[in-house]
This record gives structure tokens, sequence and C-alpha cells, in this order.
């Protein structure tokens, strides 16, 4: 990597490590994940969030691991409603395997850090009773015998362990009232207690990326109702894996109880999950209640942003330039689009009552976001505002981007046409097209 690579990227994750510093996050680990060789990296990095000073919840799940040693013991699983059907020899080899892994995990967690990033670090790792169980019951006449569900979180008991900057690590056994064990899905452990530590972030793994769509790309974003629609999609549910599809179920039902993202990325990508936190565009799917982004009109404190982004275009000559007094008399003219508090996107609106008409001006989006059309987002917005001060032109100056008006209904007028005391201040010598929009 070459130092500007480097020091950017640092910069880049400075306002994430400050954003997620106190913050909460639930990490669902499958056993899927816990089988590959990435898996020590993956610890290593939870550990590093910890350090930055994130409360971690660790959930981990066994599904392929059990199914391996109940196939050992010669025990056929059983299913009903894809929930694995749990009796007593099955649960005695089940606890055995999540017991082991417990073990492992708590192991790699607590080993001598002098060969990764955390070396003199102590981190203390803490299981115990935070979930009670209570089975699922009869269902068409199936007993599900010692399969469970959450019956109650100790909410307060999780946060005190968090406070003591412990990281709390459960897996998908569970204990009732009365003493007996049942067998949970980590899907639904790491649901229940994300939703009741309202934790900020619940965090999933699989083999891909991320959620795909027909051409093999990741989606960036989806909200819970896309996720519940690819659910329904019985060609798209077919090529998914069990794991994924029950994470998608999970991340839809936390979403919609208050846990504001939820993240998916691969255990086969080195450094996915620290990507993922600390990077603005991140390398998997995030289901979010809301964008990421979201278009807002701008105030005051946006000046710096917005010098930011028009500045290298003014030193380019690509716009005129502004001074920042002129801009904060004219800042409420601007419309912007915000990205985890970055502004990557602005154009400005400006009134011409006198004339009926109003000018389209200083568009201008982050080189790293060019991608998505979000100049048009900016373009239809203030149409909208023209069209609702009743206005009957907007029109536009420029000396680069004549097609990309042209390719949204703008059309090339004469000097004349602009409203007077635009035509005023117009500037002879830098010859800027004028383009009409009628509305």
């Amino acid at each position: 990597m070459r130092t500007t690579e480097l020091v950017n990227g640092f910069r880049q994750s400075a306002s994430y490590v400050n954003a997620h510093r106190g913050k909460t996050f639930v990490v669902m680990l499958g056993g899927e994940a816990l089988a590959q060789t990435q898996f020590h990296s993956i610890i290593n990095d939870i550990a590093l969030l910890h350090s930055l000073g994130i409360k971690m919840v660790l959930v981990h799940g066994a599904r392929p691991q059990i199914d391996e040693a109940l196939s050992i013991h010669g025990i056929q699983p059983e299913y009903h409603r894809g929930v694995r059907i749990t009796d007593e020899a099955s649960l005695k080899v089940i606890k055995q395997v999540v017991g082991g892994l417990q073990l492992d995990i708590t192991a790699r967690l607590s080993m001598s850090l002098s060969n990764t990033p955390l070396q003199g670090a102590q981190i203390n790792v803490v299981s115990g009773n935070f979930v009670i169980a209570q089975p699922l019951g009869i269902d068409d006449g199936v007993d599900f015998c010692l399969s469970g569900k959450v019956r109650r979180i100790d909410t307060q008991g999780l946060q005190r362990q968090l406070e003591h900057h412990g990281i709390v690590l459960l897996g998908p056994i569970a204990a009732s009232v009365t003493g007996e064990s049942f067998n949970l899905t980590a899907e639904e452990v790491a649901t229940q207690i994300a939703v009741k530590l309202k934790a900020d972030k619940m965090i999933g793994f699989s083999a891909e990326k991320g959620i795909l769509n027909e051409q093999g790309e990741v989606l960036a974003e989806l909200m819970p109702t896309d996720v519940h629609k690819l659910l329904m999609d019985i060609s798209a549910a077919d090529v998914m894996g069990v794991g994924i599809q029950m994470f998608l179920k999970a991340s839809v039902d936390a979403c919609r109880n208050g846990v504001a993202r939820c993240h998916f990325i691969s255990y086969l990508d080195n450094g996915a999950l620290l990507q993922e936190m600390f990077s603005r565009d991140g390398v998997g799917t995030q289901i979010v209640t809301e964008s990421a982004e979201r278009l807002r009109r701008a105030s005051i404190r946006d000046i710096g942003g917005v010098l930011d982004l028009i500045r290298p275009l003014e030193e380019q000559g690509i716009l005129v330039r502004r001074s920042r007094e002129q801009l904060e008399m004219e800042i409420e003219q601007f419309m912007l689009i915000e990205r985890d508090s970055l502004v990557i996107g602005c154009a400005a609106f400006y009134p011409f009552e006198e004339d009926n008409a109003g000018e389209f001006a200083c568009l201008v989006v982050h080189p790293e976001y060019r991608d998505a059309d979000r100049g048009s987002l900016l373009l239809n917005n203030i149409i909208g505002q023209a069209r609702v001060r009743g206005y009957s032109r907007l029109f536009a100056l420029t000396t680069r981007s004549i097609h990309w008006f042209l390719e949204h209904g703008f059309n090339i007028v004469e000097v004349n046409e602009l409203p007077g005391k635009k035509k005023q201040l117009y500037n002879y010598q830098r010859k800027s097209k004028i383009l009409l929009l009628e509305l």
C-alpha cells in the first residue's frame, strides 16, 4: 500500500472510530464461518473492535458441525418447517459440539496476542445464562421436543458485562426456568439480543460478499421490504443457503424492531469486518431502516462540506469561484446529498420571481459517487421546487456539462432568454452555454 492510500484510509476511518465508540454490536458468527481458515482473523478483528471501545456481543452457531457430529453418531436429523427436531440423544451430541466451539472461541480471544495487532491487550470473555429458553412445543401434531425459542433476555446482566468491558459470548443452547436445556437457532438468539439491547448494529457472515443481484454484483443497501420480497422470490431463495435465509429473516425482524443497520459480509474476505465498519462504502450488504444517504436542504453548518466539494472544480475553472462569505449568504439555496455525514453532492436553486424562472446552479457530485445518477436526483428535486413556486422555466449555465443537460430535456438558448438580472451578470469572456428547461 502506498503512503497516500494508508493516510487517506486512516483519515476516512477516523470518523467511524469516533462514531462507533461506545456503541453496541451483535455479531452472529455461523458454524460455516467457524469452519474456515479465516476464522482466527475474524476473531482478531472482533477483538480489535472491542479495543476501540465498541461493546461486543458474539453469538455463534454450529449448524454444519452439529450435522457432522450427528452423522458420526448415526443419528438422522429430522426437520419440520425447516426447524430441527431435537430429541434427547441429539441434544446430548449438540451440547458437546456447542460447548467445544464455545471453548475454542474463548481460547482464541484469550490467547497470547503477541502475534496480533492487540499485543498486550487483556480481553475478558463472558458467557452465562443471559438467555432464558422455552420449548417450541407441538406444531401440526409434530413435537419439536427439545428445540426451543427465546423466552427472555437478561438485558441488565448483559449491559453490566458490556459496561465492564467484557466481550459476551453466547451459543445456541439455553436453559429454561425449569432447568432444562433447549436447542435454539443462533439467528434468533442474536436478533433477540440485538433488539433488547437496542444494539446499533447486527452483523452476519456468509461465503458471498453480500446479497447479489442477477448480474452477480453486491447490493450495497437494502430496505427490510426489499429483503422480504427477495425471500419471497422462490428462484432467489433456492440459490441461498439455509444460514443466509435465516440471517436475512433475522435482519428484517431486527430492523423492524429498532436495530438501525444489519450488515451481511463474507467470512472468506480477510478484513471484511473492518472494511465494512470503517469505510464509507463498505464491502457487503446493509439492511437498513433508512438509507445511509439522504437528500436535504443545506444549513450554515454545511459550509465546510460544500466548500470541500466545490473548491476543486473552482480551481479547474469549471465553476465560478464563490467566497466563503458569499456561500454563507446563499447556503439555504443549496440542496445536499449526504452520506454518513459526508457531503457527496450539491446543487443550488436561485429564484427569479419577476421572470417566473429559476436557475439550477453549482451541480457537483463527489468523484467517488458519480455512478448512481445523483445529479439527476438533485435536478429532479429542484425541478419540483420550481414547479411548486409556479415557475414556467428553469435555466442553467455550463461550460462542460452541455450534453448532460440536453439529455435531461434542456435546450440551448441565447443570452436574451435569461432573466433581466441574470443577463446583466452574464460573463461574455467565460462564454457559458445557456440551457433552458420549459416547465
